[in-house]
């Protein structure tokens, strides 16, 4: 018996179809107009050849990339994605490696981000990246934090938190007894594979900056946000300041070994202003915080690197390095 001439798809026998070849068809495992006939009659649309065709046409002239084969048997696959395999790749490692999600939500972010791929190249996305499970966070609630700052900032308005860290046994520990934070976010920062909130702090009485994954209880504020200061640069402040430790904020020069220039430029940028002093050492002329972060990451070049500029900072990286060389065993 002939097939009626299809004037009008089912949508949701459309839908199905759209359903079935993005996830079970790539480049490399195409289906044939037969075959998705017969899944289409298994889902409870029974459907011939033509009805088959007329779909695929149909979400194709709907801006479907659907690329067909002809051949003996005309095969079928999903061409163009809203995510190519390899961009998938990217973000998986990218959310397996990134210390402010924790284990579990990096599980259920990979099994999200596998629904854009066909089931045989979501089994590409298992990924052997090794990473220091220990350093995930624990704080399952980030995501909803970092969307509730995100709002204060568009909103211009405060928020209230408590803000703890850990003690000697480490046990999670508010600070200055349970004391409530008011606080004027004005942007997000990633340092060090850290989420930071940068914002004025009523009880600080400056502008400083939060761990997003440290930070509990937070609860938005119908009150106004302290305006930023005239000029201020989040970018000039996250390369400035060495692990978000508050410390006098300075130009600061530093000699330095040749080998050392890819860390002051992962550091601080391309655009950092560097000269040559001679053929085994150049100088960098960087804005940091002062603070003993800073000195221990200066420290932390054997000799390679050396602050000669403004005296007062080379003589406090001194004495600090001598009141540690003299501590006891």
């Amino acid at each position: 018996m002939r097939e009626a001439k299809l004037v009008k798809p089912n949508k949701s026998r459309l839908l199905c179809l759209l359903d079935l070849l993005n996830k079970e068809t790539d480049e490399q495992h195409p289906m044939t107009i037969a075959e998705i006939a017969d899944r289409l009659k298994q889902e409870g649309f029974p459907c011939g050849w033509k009805s088959v065709r007329n779909d695929i046409d149909q979400l194709i002239s709907n801006g479907v990339d659907v690329v067909c084969n002809k051949g003996r048997e005309l095969q079928c696959f999903i061409g163009d994605r809203e995510l190519e395999l390899v961009e998938l790749k990217m973000l998986v490692d990218a959310v397996q490696a990134s210390r402010f999600i924790s284990a579990k939500k990096s599980r259920q972010l990979i099994d999200k981000l596998a629904a854009f791929a066909s089931v045989h190249q979501a089994e590409q996305l298992n990924r052997h990246l090794y990473i220091d499970k220990q350093t995930k966070t624990t704080n399952e609630r980030v995501f909803y934090i970092a969307d509730l700052l995100y709002a204060a900032i568009r909103d211009k308005t405060k928020i209230m938190f408590k803000y703890y860290e850990y003690n000697s046994r480490k046990q999670k520990e508010y600070k200055h007894n349970k004391q409530i934070y008011i606080f004027s976010p004005y942007a997000m920062l990633w340092n060090s594979d850290c989420y930071y909130v940068l914002g004025y702090s009523d009880n600080h009485g400056k502008v400083i900056t939060f761990r997003v994954d440290r930070i509990a209880v937070p609860e938005t504020s119908d009150e106004p946000a302290v305006p930023a200061p005239e000029g201020f640069d989040p970018s000039t402040y996250t390369r400035g300041v060495f692990q978000m430790y508050n410390g006098s904020e300075q130009d600061v020069t530093l000699k330095c070994e040749n080998t050392v220039m890819k860390s002051i430029i992962d550091r601080f940028g391309e655009d950092v202003e560097t000269s040559v002093v001679d053929e085994e050492h150049f100088t960098a002329r960087v804005h940091v915080s002062a603070s003993p972060t800073f000195f221990g990451w200066v420290f932390g070049f054997a000799g390679k690197m050396k602050i000669t500029a403004p005296e007062s900072v080379a003589d406090e990286y001194i004495r600090l390095a001598r009141l540690e060389a003299e501590k006891p065993d």
